[in-house]
Order: C-alpha cells, then structure tokens, then sequence
C-alpha cells in the first residue's frame, strides 16, 4: 500500500516536471525552435486546428523558421494565423513557403521572458509540494485505519520529502539553464 501510493507520487512529480519542460520549450530564447509555433491554432475549413496539422515547420537559420502548407489554398490562412499569434512575430510569404523571421530578444522583453520563466517554475513546484501533501494525507489514512505504524507512516514521509526534493532539484535546474539561455546574446 505505501509503496503504491509513493510510485504514484513519483510518477505525478516527473509528470509536473515533463510538463514544465514541455512549457519551457514554447519561450523563445533567440534561437530558432519549431516548438515554438506548436500553439498557434490556424482556422482550416472552418475549425482551429494546431499548425502541424496543416503545415510543415522547419529550421532554415538559427533566427528563421519556414512554414510550408500542404496546400496552397491554406497559405494566407497560416501566414495570418502567425502574424496574430502573442509571438510578436512577422511572417512573409514567398509563393509556397512562408519565411518567419525571430527578431533578436531586447534586453527588456528577456527581463519579461525570464519573469514567465520563473512563474512556470513556481507552478510546478507548487505542483509537486500538493502532490507531497496528497501522498502525505493518504499516509495519514492508512495510520488512521491501522493499516500502517506510525514508524511506516514516518519512513513513507521521508521517503516522500526526498522525492519532493529530488523534483524540485530538476525544476530549479531546468530553471537556470533556461534563464542562461535567455540571457545569452
């Protein structure tokens, strides 16, 4: 019982952390990523769709990206989708393929990027101590009803506190190296 409840907690505390990488990967740091556009929906015979869906995104330079629509019809459709996008970017058509150029991060735009970086942090921490708390509580239950001594409840604790630790250990890393890259030039 107490081992089911700490591999769950484990499993959700990596889940909180994939997550924040995955949120991290969408903060652009001057270098071009095409993750960056996953959260541009483009409007597609009627209904918003994720660009991938309709478009291949690749890496032409480190500060271009290219948009290639599978059909040319959808071509406005994705450059417009871009353009009105909160990325502050500005695409360019050319025939088939639409060119987005990153303009290079100022100095004050990094200063917000790494305050969005920092509040991303803080929610998966907060993630991971409610996961502890959960599990915590579960250990509490079992005391409770007998299930369990007070000495398993104590170890499942630790237990629980390290892989607390060990997980907020990996969002404050993922944390330092994001910041470094955006303040790098």
């Amino acid at each position: 019982m107490i081992n089911a409840i700490k591999q769950d907690a484990e499993t959700r505390m990596g889940k909180s952390v994939e997550a924040l990488k995955h949120e991290l990967t969408k903060l652009r740091t001057g270098r071009a990523n095409p993750s960056l556009l996953d959260q541009v929906m483009v409007s597609y015979y009627g209904s918003d769709v994720p660009i991938s869906q309709v478009a291949n995104i690749s890496v032409a330079d480190a500060r271009m990206l290219t948009v290639t629509p599978w059909e040319k019809g959808v071509a406005q459709d994705v450059e417009k989708a871009i353009r009105n996008s909160d990325l502050g970017l500005n695409p360019a058509a050319s025939g088939d393929i639409i060119r987005v150029p990153l303009p290079a991060l100022t100095e004050e735009r990094r200063r917000e990027m790494i305050k969005r970086v920092k509040a991303e942090g803080e929610a998966a921490r907060v993630a991971i101590r409610n996961i502890r708390r959960d599990a915590n509580h579960d250990f509490k239950d079992l005391l409770k009803e007998k299930e369990i001594t007070e000495d398993d409840e104590r170890q499942a604790q630790d237990d629980v506190q390290k892989l607390t630790d060990k997980s907020v250990a990996e969002v404050d890393k993922l944390l330092e190296i994001k910041e470094k890259d955006l303040m790098e030039i």
